[in-house]
């Protein structure tokens, strides 16, 4: 069992209330391709935990980054905690060890959603602007969560069409992605860092409310350093680059969540 302190609203007051209360970890509900997600006792809470686990390609390539679960873990709740304080809601409610975290429960909206600063990766191949051409606006892009159908790209009126979503869910996720950028690409610039382009995903609470749920991490986004414009994140995985580790490490060590 795990002592957690957990922000839950209070209706009555229309304020928050820190509660302390003995939260179980019980079985697991999945595991994906970079965490295990666990119920616990209260209804309202799971526990997440980051493994070494890489994948790339929709999971066509496999492999193990070591130590990548506890940066992943440690640093997305710290810019979850940030972002909370520049009133962006999130899933982050207690880190409860280097790879644990308790979150909130939610049904997560099927989309992967694309900010894009600076052209790469497929962006690049699909558009033919050069890799590193900064872009004149950022770009908000929608990807259906579907492993069976390669995460097809999909546009807003094909999302409300299938259910995917509502007009009215896109239009808050659009104004918290674009916060969301705004805030990370002026964090990152003061580590030196460029965040070239990220993918998230939201959630539903069970009263109604989109969230920023799953993680922000250097497997999720694209980070080069500002200088050498080196690779600090996944795509070193992804392009057999080498030094994947120290990307990870290197990143964690600005944040200040590691010692030299």
């Amino acid at each position: 069992m795990y002592t957690v302190n957990n922000f839950l609203k209070v209706a009555a007051s229309g304020g928050s209330e820190r509660i302390e209360t003995i939260m179980e970890k019980k079985e697991m509900l999945y595991e994906g391709k970079a965490k295990k997600v666990y119920k616990t006792d209260n209804e309202n809470c799971y526990i997440v935990d980051y493994k070494d686990d890489a994948t790339a390609f929709n999971g066509k390539k496999k492999g193990t980054i070591a130590g990548k679960g506890v940066i992943n873990n440690r640093m997305s709740n710290y810019l979850m905690s940030l972002m909370e304080k520049e009133g962006i809601p999130t899933h982050f409610v207690e880190e409860l060890s280097e790879r644990e975290t308790v979150v909130k429960k939610v049904k997560i909206v099927p989309l992967e959603v694309i900010i894009r600063n600076i052209a790469a990766g497929s962006f690049s191949k699909r558009f033919g602007v050069e890799e590193g051409s900064t872009l004149r606006n950022a770009t908000l892009e929608y990807c259906l969560k579907d492993d069976a159908l390669d995460d097809p790209m999909i546009n807003d009126y094909q999302i409300t069409a299938i259910g995917a979503a509502t007009k009215e869910d896109l239009e808050t996720i659009a104004d918290l992605t674009f916060k969301i950028n705004d805030f990370l690409k002026a964090y990152f610039l003061k580590l030196n860092i460029e965040l070239v382009d990220f993918k998230i995903e939201f959630g539903k609470t069970p009263d109604g409310k989109i969230i920023l749920a799953d993680e922000i991490s250097p497997d999720t986004c694209r980070l080069w350093d500002a200088t050498t414009h080196a690779k600090l994140d996944k795509d070193r995985f992804r392009r057999d680059l080498g030094d994947v580790e120290e990307a990870y490490i290197e990143v964690a060590k600005r944040m200040g969540l590691i010692g030299e």
